[in-house]
């Protein structure tokens, strides 16, 4: 199987390097595939080919444009080598199976919004509602916990529609939930407690693995951004009303703690 999550691991390099341009490009209205070359953000001359190898490239450069000698950030290879590494353990876990499949998309899923959060605070839709959209997908091959289907479903119906039933109600539940505490924050408040992005992660989540590991992840994610968030204050010498955390990323990285740890 090390043979099968190596190439797993490097077919995850050059999805985290098309991660990276939709990190960049989606917040800003720009497609993946327009413009269709990658060009450096600071000087906008088009990269060549050869300098836009998955980290290899960045290595090779010294983390420098070739044109301009801006420094590169980070992020890019950091989001390669997340995305390979996940790849690689979703493989060596689960095999070359559909379960696998499921666990490298909703990780390539999850890097983006984390990164996207966290850089821009937007959360977009291409992931959110497109990953809802997979996971109920999913559902159809990869069997659900049943905590909703059997409400609205005969005994007598069959078993392959209770899953993506299951996916569909878990994630507007997951989704429904988090908009009530924000809104209710707001009446209270009278301050934006969170964006709808973070709802529609919700219920991405939710459709993914169904409700009872979307709500560990939600508790999760809540306790590691409040966590962070007192610590950025504190040291920061920051107004708590006027710091917005990236709840998004914080869910981010607790459901790819979830889901890879066998808690889904």
């Amino acid at each position: 199987m090390i043979l099968e999550a190596t190439l797993a691991a490097l077919f995850g390099l050059l999805i985290g390097s098309f991660l990276n341009v939709c990190i960049f490009r989606l917040p800003y209205d720009l497609t993946p595939a327009n413009p269709p070359r990658s060009f450096c953000p600071k000087c906008e001359n088009t990269i060549a080919w050869y300098d836009n190898i998955p980290l290899v490239s960045f290595l090779l450069l010294r983390g420098r444009c070739r044109n301009c000698k801006e420094r590169i950030s980070y992020r890019y290879p950091l989001v390669e080598l997340l995305t390979a590494f996940f790849f690689f353990v979703a493989v060596y876990k689960s095999g070359v199976s559909w379960q696998a499949l499921k666990l490298c998309v909703f990780a390539a899923i999850c890097i983006d919004l984390i990164f996207t959060d966290f850089e821009e605070r937007i959360l977009p839709d291409e992931f959110t509602y497109g990953g809802a959209l997979l996971g109920l997908l999913f559902a159809f091959k990869i069997q659900l916990p049943s905590m909703f289907g059997f409400l609205f479903l005969s005994g007598e119906t069959r078993q392959w529609i209770l899953s993506p039933v299951e996916a569909l109600l878990s994630g507007l539940f997951c989704s429904g939930l988090l908009w009530l505490a924000g809104a209710l924050y707001k009446k209270v408040r009278h301050l934006d407690g969170m964006g709808l992005g973070d709802v529609k992660m919700m219920g991405m989540i939710g459709a993914f693995f169904g409700l009872m590991p979307a709500l560990f992840i939600l508790l999760v994610g809540n306790i590691l951004g409040s966590v962070a968030g007192l610590l950025f204050i504190f040291f920061a010498k920051k107004k708590a009303a006027t710091f917005e955390i990236p709840l998004g990323s914080f869910l981010g990285i607790a459901a790819l703690w979830v889901a890879f740890s066998d808690r889904v």
